[in-house]
């Protein structure tokens, strides 16, 4: 089996957890690490057994033992990162959301396709077999048209001003953080809704403290979504069709199962067990992609991406949060 060689760009509790779920992907190795500073990448290193350390973004993308690059990084952070990545020569996986709006996502887009390298953004929950399962059983009508979705996310607050979740210069608020999951969810069933309604609730910094969106479809299909970071919600999602419903339990974004309730009353429960948290779905998807010249995952396309980076610009509009 050919090894993959991974480097991990940022070294925060993501970059730690993307590290602890490597070992699980077959034929993968955590070559480097590079952070804006030696000793947060040397220590780094250590924790999780990489090899080799670096001082700065440009000296990991320069690295010539790296296959691909995992950028983990604060959101506002996206952009600058993995351009560095690409102008190394490196594909890329970037934490979600790609960039703070569609416009620099689609810079990053660009100079992918340019430079003929893969890029993707790490929305590992379109790589989880449980999700990806769904999409197979309602593209196949098992649940009839779906008429709507519900879904929400919400962690247990009160959060400092200055964490990053409260912070307008690291791209805080629940919307980027959270609310992209409930959408993602929403998007990969429907596709692009025709109308979008959304009310938020500000922190005195000017991000999103508590979201609701209402996405209205040409089908007549609904989505009633709500993301927060003042409570913890029941995290879980329901997709209702005209032959049944689909219900996701707590954790909804990486789910081990889920319960497929027909019209007739009939109910089956759908497990997919695994180890760890759930990035090495990506994981094992970037590799498929690298190993078959792939510039892009049918998973989560750049299209898929640029859409649901518009659709939040739209969002951000109506509910008043503006970044730098």
């Amino acid at each position: 089996m050919t090894t993959t060689r991974w480097g991990i760009l940022g070294t925060g509790g993501i970059a730690a957890t993307f590290a602890s779920d490597l070992p699980l992907v077959p034929g993968a190795e955590l070559a480097a690490v590079g952070s804006r500073t030696p000793e947060a990448a040397a220590a780094f290193a250590q924790r999780h057994g990489a090899a080799r350390s670096h001082g700065s973004w440009a000296e990991l993308a320069a690295d010539p033992d790296i296959d691909v690059i995992y950028v983990a990084t604060p959101h506002a952070h996206h952009h600058a990162a993995a351009m560095a990545c690409l102008a190394g020569g490196k594909p890329v996986l970037c934490e979600k959301p790609l960039t703070l709006d569609r416009a620099a996502a689609a810079e990053l887009v660009q100079e992918a396709q340019n430079r003929g390298l893969f890029l993707m953004e790490a929305m590992w929950m379109r790589c989880n077999p449980a999700i990806r399962k769904i999409r197979e059983l309602t593209r196949d009508g098992v649940i009839g048209d779906v008429a709507t979705v519900h879904a929400d996310l919400g962690l247990q607050g009160p959060f400092e001003p200055t964490h990053r979740l409260r912070d307008p210069a690291l791209g805080g608020g629940a919307l980027l953080d959270l609310g992209v999951y409930p959408i993602h969810l929403a998007h990969l069933l429907l596709g692009t809704p025709a109308t979008v309604r959304s009310w938020a609730h500000l922190t005195p910094e000017g991000v999103d403290e508590t979201t609701g969106l209402l996405l209205g479809y040409e089908s007549g299909a609904v989505a009633a979504l709500t993301c927060s970071i003042s409570g913890a919600s029941r995290n879980a999602a329901s997709i209702t069709g005209t032959l049944g419903r689909i219900d996701l339990p707590e954790g909804f974004y990486a789910p081990h199962s889920f319960v497929l309730r027909r019209k007739d009353g009939e109910a089956e429960t759908f497990d997919f067990p695994f180890e760890g948290h759930g990035f090495h779905f990506e994981a094992v998807e970037v590799q498929r992609c690298l190993a078959e010249g792939l510039r892009e995952s049918p998973l989560v396309p750049h299209a898929t991406t640029l859409d649901i980076m518009e659709l939040m610009d739209a969002i951000r509009a109506e509910i008043g949060v503006a970044y730098a």
